[in-house]
């Protein structure tokens, strides 16, 4: 596992020699995968087809899912190819009614996606469980198109197994926005707060995100992974469709945000992936997570603003 050279202030994740064998003990993987009787708060090293037979079905309270998207990309020697939009549907039939089994019935379900396949994953759903809603959010990074508008958005659809019984928590999920029209009711501040840096407002989430910063080199929470997703991103999922001590199911786990996010916020996890390297990252974001339970963007209860570390303080 070479490292790639690192400016001085890069805080990219990095795995040092020594630390791989005990993070490599922690995992669960094809060797002992059969004896293993309980999935909570464990990473498995595996074929997703694989780990899913031996996870219980109704084991999760929350499933959130980041796979492959249509495109060509290399995760880290392992190559997913773009395909028809006919040939990604049967993709995604080979494992998306197999993880939707092992959610419980008053369980939610996040899926993420882009322009490209976000109609293949709305189909999909919808076969096996009830369409809520569509978050769409604004990703701030990558090239500029020459023929084409560049792609800044991506999307995540919310679904649950039963529309009459699920949790939902709109008040976790808040955001303080800066008031820069004021308005008083007889004198006084209507709906917002006067703070020694600033006028604030609480206000409840839409489905338009426009507040995540991509993981940067700057950031503690970034790895070299090519898709991962931003913490802040998945904070917002988990406090709103799971209780504290609720399981968090993962099956496209990658360099394990949800599962490091779902720790923090005091949630049990299970994740599963192929690549071991990205497992062993995970494992070693878990054990950082144990000292360190900060998400950035996210603090005092409330979702800030992007790029307003500034009032945070």
């Amino acid at each position: 596992m070479t490292q790639k050279p690192r400016a001085k202030n890069n805080r990219t994740l990095t795995l040092e020699s020594d630390e791989i064998p005990a993070l490599r003990e922690r995992l669960v993987t094809n060797d002992n995968i059969s004896s293993c009787t309980d999935f909570t708060d464990k990473t498995i090293n595996c074929d997703i087809l694989e780990g899913l037979k031996y996870i219980p079905d109704n084991f999760a309270d929350l499933i959130i899912i980041d796979p492959p998207y249509n495109l060509t990309k290399d995760f880290n020697g392992l190559k997913f190819n773009s395909r028809s939009e006919t040939n990604y549907d049967e993709y995604l039939s080979t494992w998306f009614p197999q993880v939707c089994r092992k959610l419980k019935k008053n369980g939610s379900l996040y899926i993420c996606g882009d322009w490209k396949c976000t109609s293949s994953l709305q189909r999909a759903v919808e076969k096996e469980l009830t369409i809520m809603n569509r978050i769409t959010w604004q990703r701030e990074k990558g090239r500029g198109a020459k023929s084409n508008w560049k792609n800044g958005m991506e999307d995540i659809w919310f679904a649950v197994k039963d529309p009459d019984d699920y949790y939902f928590n709109v008040d976790a999920v808040k955001m303080k926005r800066r008031v820069l029209a004021p308005y008083r009711l007889n004198g006084k501040p209507k709906d917002w707060k006067e703070e020694e840096s600033g006028n604030f407002r609480l206000t409840y989430p839409s489905n338009f995100w426009d507040d995540i910063s991509i993981p940067f080199w700057s950031m503690p929470e970034n790895t070299d992974h090519p898709t991962q997703k931003p913490e802040k991103l998945y904070a917002k999922l988990i406090l709103a469709s799971s209780k504290e001590n609720d399981v968090v199911f993962d099956p496209f786990s990658g360099s394990g945000t949800a599962a490091v996010v779902a720790k923090k916020l005091n949630r049990k996890y299970c994740g599963i992936e192929i690549n071991e390297e990205y497992c062993l990252w995970t494992e070693k974001r878990l054990a950082l997570a144990e000292k360190d339970k900060s998400i950035q963007g996210y603090s005092d209860g409330v979702f800030w603003e992007r790029n307003s570390l500034k009032e945070q303080k």
